[in-house]
């Protein structure tokens, strides 16, 4: 299958992405999208503000510390993490699981990770500020369970936010955990204004394009952003002995309010 010239594909691998660390080095990260002043190539997308992919071997703690009107999940990809707030939640989510803030008006937390091997993903959105910062602060916690999943043709398709799935967040988006089988391509259709912000999880693959093929495999922590100004499809195809895991985020290129910073 050919891109035609309305979808642009940028891969950034680790070396191209920011990092950054807490509790003394217990607890490393690369950031895909990193806060502004940040040395992350790949550029914030809309309301997608953040995007941290966080590991800690042995247990870690981030101390408690504040937030304000961002809308913020941490989705475990392996492991055990915890949460206390200010609102007096304090639990435990392990592998497959969220934990989810709007942090509206203001809310304390602190994240705890337990364990030999934690790994697990941060991610911020952006709504309109003005407006989020005048809600009261909540907090809700899912397991694996609580998202539905679909066999689409080699692949399992899970609904993290959005769609069909029980997080239904203020800012425009929709999250996806994909796993492709072995040698299975997997379709996206990527509605015109929109652009996807993809991480591999682990596996290997390439996004077809006959015109550069070089330029679009993708291995665990690559991340892609796929950017159309049209209605587009786009096709990832799984390595023939790996597979392929992705965690894909859909949201509008721009937003009808002022974003920070910008």
């Amino acid at each position: 299958m050919q891109l035609d010239n309305h979808t642009k594909i940028t891969v950034y691998p680790p070396a191209r992405q920011g990092s950054g660390s807490f509790d003394n080095g217990k607890i490393t990260e690369i950031k895909p999208v990193d806060f502004p002043g940040g040395n992350s190539e790949a550029p914030r997308v809309g309301p997608l503000f953040y995007w941290a992919w966080a590991s800690a071997k042995g247990d870690g703690v981030i101390g408690m510390h504040p937030h304000q009107a961002f809308e913020i999940i941490s989705y475990v990809l392996d492991g055990e993490i915890g949460h206390t707030d200010s609102l007096k939640n304090n639990s435990r989510v392990s592998s497959g699981g969220a934990q989810v803030m709007q942090a509206g008006s203001g809310i304390y937390h602190q994240e705890e990770m337990y364990g030999e091997q934690t790994e697990f993903f941060q991610i911020w959105f952006e709504p309109y500020l003005r407006e989020s910062i005048r809600k009261p602060p909540t907090y809700n916690q899912y397991e694996h369970e609580d998202f539905p999943s679909t066999a689409d043709n080699g692949a399992i398709r899970k609904e993290i936010i959005g769609n069909a799935a029980p997080v239904q967040l203020d800012a425009d988006v929709r999250m996806q955990d994909i796993d492709i089988q072995p040698g299975k391509s997997y379709h996206f259709q990527v509605a015109a204004g929109n652009t996807l912000a993809v991480m591999t999880v682990k596996g290997k693959g390439r996004w077809i394009s006959e015109d550069d093929p070089a330029s679009r495999e993708i291995q665990s922590r690559d991340f892609s952003v796929i950017q159309a100004s049209q209605d587009s499809e786009v096709l990832v195809k799984a390595d023939e002995t790996d597979g392929l895991r992705l965690v894909v985020i859909e949201v509008p290129s721009r937003v009808d309010y002022p974003l920070y910073g910008q």
